[in-house]
């Protein structure tokens, strides 16, 4: 059911309030992944691009990663349009089947919360990094007032630490930067990024 309505949503998933957001979470990222030129960016649950795209100058590639083809299809004509020469499109769902490709960098924005197994991804993710790769999360914080059987009501930081940390993650940073009105499911949220490195062993 949740796959149809990604299919159904990607024709008119760039609303104005969503490019708002997608700019405010790719500012945010740049100061994570300054010096990166070198180094390779999946952006996974990546919907049409709208944050990664943004960030083309500052890594060497770019993959677009999601389980919705429709999605990736608007993905792949804004590349197109755009010129951008180092960002590609991969359909593949990390949930059913073992990611067999590597990242030096992992971006997810607002993707954790419609994941019903947290650990599990989290340890998919930590398997797709190259050793002292960077897995960069953005999501909002835990929300009592929403209530949805299938998306999470947002993360508590130090469960998310936690979590982050028995997987095996170091560096761990959780901070919430931003504030909004009616942003999650029409409530008031704040979101929060963190960052986390694998480590080299």
């Amino acid at each position: 059911m949740e796959q149809n309505v990604f299919e159904q949503m990607a024709k008119r998933y760039d609303t104005e309030e969503r490019i708002k957001l997608a700019n405010i979470i790719s500012t945010e990222v740049k100061p994570e992944i300054q010096d990166s030129q070198s180094k390779s960016l999946i952006d996974y649950g990546s919907g049409t691009g709208l944050v990664s795209l943004e960030l083309a100058d500052y890594v060497e590639s770019i993959l677009l990663v999601d389980s919705s083809k429709q999605m990736l299809e608007v993905g792949a004509a804004k590349i197109a349009q755009k010129g951008i020469t180092n960002a590609s499109v991969l359909y593949y769902d990390f949930t059913k089947e073992r990611p067999k490709i590597k990242a030096d960098i992992l971006l997810l924005s607002m993707v954790l919360l419609h994941i019903p197994d947290t650990k599990q991804i989290l340890q998919e993710l930590y398997n797709t990094l190259t050793p002292g790769g960077k897995l960069i999360l953005f999501d909002f914080d835990k929300n009592d007032n929403i209530h949805h059987q299938t998306v999470h009501n947002g993360f508590s930081h130090e469960e998310l630490e936690q979590l982050l940390s028995e997987i095996g993650f170091t560096s761990i940073n959780v901070k919430t930067f931003y504030h909004g009105k009616g942003i999650f499911m029409k409530e008031d949220a704040s979101m929060f990024i963190s960052s986390s490195i694998k480590c080299r062993g």
